[in-house]
């Protein structure tokens, strides 16, 4: 983990640079695909999701859920990325939730400058070092 500085702008240009942005999901997408049968089953999906432990920890203190209730907002997850409701994600639909996800993110944080702690190999860090190469460039 790392501490980052950005901005929606940072998040924006990662996303509307096709090939930077189509490398990390691709990348992310078959590191997920442990059967390497081109689509993400739940399980395969909902074990990254338990990895994040994003609904599990807030401001950094583990916050103990109902294992019934972290079950259907994983399966709402899911159900997000499958958009053909066909019970697998393929790599068109997980690549259009996450550049939704990522703009909807870029939207939140707007123009002014946050700090933030950023996962190696996460999305957003990904972001970062790509404008900081390209400044440094």
């Amino acid at each position: 983990m790392s501490v980052e500085i950005l901005d929606g702008a940072t998040v924006r240009s990662f996303v509307e640079d096709e090939q930077a942005f189509e490398d990390c999901v691709y990348d992310r997408f078959t590191q997920l695909d442990n059967n390497r049968d081109g689509c993400l089953s739940y399980a395969e999906m909902v074990k990254e999701l338990q990895n994040l432990r994003i609904l599990e920890i807030h401001f950094g203190v583990d916050v103990k859920m109902d294992p019934n209730e972290l079950a259907i907002t994983y399966r709402s997850l899911f159900h997000q990325f499958d958009r053909d409701s066909n019970g697998s994600v393929n790599l068109e639909e997980f690549r259009a939730e996450i550049k939704q996800m990522m703009l909807a993110m870029a939207n939140g944080l707007g123009f002014l400058p946050v700090q933030m702690v950023l996962e190696e190999g996460s999305f957003l860090k990904k972001a970062v070092d790509r404008e900081s190469f390209n400044a440094s460039a």
